[in-house]
């Protein structure tokens, strides 16, 4: 089974291995429920969605209905204002068949506008906070994407005391002098105040490049960015995120790399070396998502 930590300050043992759902948004109820008994079976019991994410939180509800309690669900919204914000996690809470989640996030907050809406007065902050104190929530953080999150992240810990973030980390990505610092800078921040820290694309490859596409059953791209698929590379990515005590690892929404990643998490004992991750980039071309630039938005 996979390992479990606490989750922050939230009191929650969570496997270091959180399934993101969003691949699950265009998919039928059949193949999603295909895919969840693997959470099951490996000890996953914590749950990332989002009401961006199609249809995703639908595709969760029959399973959380069947396993009450067994899972921390954690969602997102990306409205700015309070309003928007309050029917975004109502319809939510409705979509998941559920009275409360353990956690509410607001997603992507990098861009400056939208982050002083959302921390200003009838912003979403507001909201969430306030449905917090009515019990539709435990737990309030935030997440984004880019070489610019980590920085904004620690803007946000000034501005409120979360519970959560979310951000990209991958050997790629932290080979970025400027974005392993700042990620460092915010690692030590959340340890020090027992925020718990999530990190996506950890098997992310490249983006995709014209033309290109996976093959197979569904015949359909899964995730935006293309992701790696040798189990040995996946096993190198997933252990590179792992060695870290820290961070708790958020599974591809390309929901085919999950029996690797669950298996690598699971086997591994999360040290891996310099020169494999070197020969995975050079043989795999495996490039940032990232750049600060032209890249920087997905």
């Amino acid at each position: 089974m996979i390992e479990k930590r606490s989750f922050g300050r939230t009191g929650h043992e969570s496997s270091r291995v959180i399934f993101g759902s969003a691949g699950l948004g265009g998919v039928s109820q059949e193949r999603a429920d295909e895919v969840l008994p693997l959470l099951l079976a490996h000890g996953v019991n914590h749950l990332d969605t989002a009401a961006s994410y199609g249809d995703a939180e639908l595709r969760l509800a029959p399973w959380l209905a069947s396993h009450k309690g067994r899972f921390f669900i954690a969602t997102k919204t990306g409205e700015r204002t309070a309003d928007g914000a309050r029917r975004s996690l109502e319809q939510s809470l409705a979509r998941l068949g559920v009275d409360r989640v353990d956690l509410i996030q607001l997603h992507n907050l990098v861009e400056e506008e939208q982050w002083a809406v959302v921390h200003g007065a009838g912003g979403a902050l507001e909201a969430l906070l306030a449905a917090r104190d009515e019990g539709l929530v435990s737990h309030v953080g935030v997440t984004g994407h880019g070489l610019r999150i980590a920085a904004m992240h620690q803007r946000s810990l000034e501005r409120y005391d979360y519970d959560s973030v979310l951000f990209p980390v991958n050997h790629a990505l932290l080979e970025n002098d400027d974005y392993r610092r700042a990620v460092y800078r915010l690692l030590e921040l959340c340890a020090e105040r027992n925020v718990a820290t999530q990190a996506i694309k950890s098997i992310a490859r490249r983006r995709w490049r014209d033309g290109a596409g996976p093959a197979g059953d569904l015949d359909e791209r899964l995730s935006w960015y293309e992701p790696l698929v040798e189990p040995e590379a996946i096993g190198h990515a997933v252990d590179y995120v792992l060695s870290n005590d820290q961070l708790f690892l958020i599974t591809s929404s390309d929901f085919r790399r999950l029996p690797a990643i669950l298996e690598a998490a699971e086997a591994g004992s999360h040290l891996v070396e310099e020169a494999a991750l070197a020969g995975d980039a050079a043989r795999l071309g495996v490039r940032p998502l990232f750049d600060g630039g032209a890249l920087e938005r997905i």
